[in-house]
């Protein structure tokens, strides 16, 4: 398929334009030096046979060595038959006087008049301009190296687009640097340094968050420790509890931080939906999940995900959910492939896309929930859906792309 907005076929779109006025110009100018050489041969022709004419009256007999002279030569006998009888006929079957004609690649002339006919054959050729045909063999090539020394211009920039969608496919380890001196190197050249510079960003964030981390584990690793100390059993759970959902949290951090990254390599296996709902439920660490938690599968399916990943998802939707509900309480319904959680609540107060955006102002919280199940389910393509009906927010996680086999629950 043809792209006309592509910059490669605009040029060759220029060149091919470029080259037909080429042709036609040559063509022209070709035709009107044909012309004129072929009407120089006619007034040659017509003072040869004035010429033979009156030397015919003066001496009785054709002048053979003028006409050699002339590059004239008398036709074959039967051929000048032949050629008389085809030429010097008019319309209406009178004979002509005077007549030349190409035929066959030849050039005849036939001469009948009262005092002699022949027919002569012209090897006069109308002169080749070679002189033309070199120009237009010169113009061509100029074209044709102006066309190559245009695409090799403009190859760098497919080079870059290559560069670009690796960059923005996660690989940071890209190079496109230019030694050239025009603007698609200057672009490169300036892509490069952005592209260096995110790197060097990217890492110090990254050391910067692996060092926050290890710095947060070492007291919870602690804090642990000191908690077997207590002798209160339900202090101790309690404790417990507590340093292992902020041990979770920091794992999330991580996990949140690779995603914002793009730099996450994901490994996709079929999983049952029930199985990952389960561990969603379970990464909430509640005391109670079944008075804040409500699981209703009409029929169980399976899909491919990241387990890790899409649990972490649809855990947030739930924290959400238990979060800002009325009555602490949210629903998961599982019917046709699609997850719907619902809870008790007001309408969100903004559009769908403001939620989707990193540290959006919310009441609470960081603002990272739904920007974080939103680019989790872009990476397995699945969509999700808003609608708040009947006084309950409703969030519905639905399969687009991804293949899935229904399993029947036992």
């Amino acid at each position: 398929m043809i792209r006309f907005n592509s910059l490669r076929t605009k040029i060759n779109l220029i060149f091919l334009i470029a080259y037909i006025f080429l042709i036609l110009i040559f063509g022209f100018l070709y035709q009107g030096n044909t012309a004129r050489s072929l009407e120089v041969i006619k007034l040659q022709e017509r003072a040869n046979m004035h010429y033979l004419y009156l030397y015919y009256l003066k001496y009785g007999k054709i002048d053979e060595e003028y006409l050699k002279s002339q590059n004239i030569c008398v036709a074959d006998q039967k051929l000048g038959e032949l050629k008389l009888e085809r030429i010097t006929k008019d319309s209406n079957g009178t004979l002509k006087r005077f007549a030349v004609a190409d035929m066959d690649l030849h050039r005849y002339i036939v001469i009948n008049n009262d005092r002699f006919n022949i027919v002569l054959e012209n090897l006069n050729k109308p002169k080749i301009p070679y002189e033309l045909m070199i120009a237009f063999l010169a113009a061509t090539l100029l074209l044709f190296i102006l066309y190559l020394w245009m695409i090799r211009s403009i190859r760098p920039l497919t080079l870059l687009k290559n560069e670009i969608i690796k960059f923005s496919d996660g690989n940071l380890e890209i190079s496109c640097k230019s030694n050239q001196n025009d603007e698609i190197a200057e672009v490169a050249n300036a892509f490069d340094h952005a592209a260096q510079k995110i790197r060097e960003l990217l890492h110090s964030r990254q050391l910067l968050l692996r060092a926050i981390m290890h710095e947060l584990k070492t007291p919870i690793a602690k804090g642990r420790l000191v908690s077997e100390m207590v002798k209160d059993e339900k202090q101790k759970r309690r404790f417990h509890a507590i340093f292992e959902r902020l041990n979770l949290l920091i794992d999330e951090f991580a996990k949140v931080e690779q995603i914002a990254s793009k730099n996450f390599d994901i490994v996709l296996k079929p999983y049952k939906i029930s199985d990952i709902i389960d561990a969603s439920t379970d990464m909430l660490m509640l005391d109670e999940p079944s008075q804040h938690v409500r699981t209703v599968i009409s029929r169980d399916y399976q899909v491919q995900a990241d387990f890790e990943l899409l649990s972490l998802a649809i855990k947030n939707l739930l924290d959400n959910g238990i979060k800002y509900s009325s009555n602490k309480q949210v629903q998961i319904v599982v019917k046709d492939e699609k997850i719907r959680i619902s809870s008790d609540g007001a309408p969100l107060k903004a559009s769908m896309d403001e939620y989707y955006r990193p540290f959006h102002t919310s009441s609470g919280g960081l603002g990272l929930g739904l920007y974080i199940v939103k680019s989790i389910l872009d990476i397995h393509k699945l969509a999700l859906q808003y609608h708040h009906e009947e006084g309950r927010n409703i969030f519905t996680i639905y399969q687009s792309i991804v293949t899935k086999s229904m399993i029947s629950t036992t």
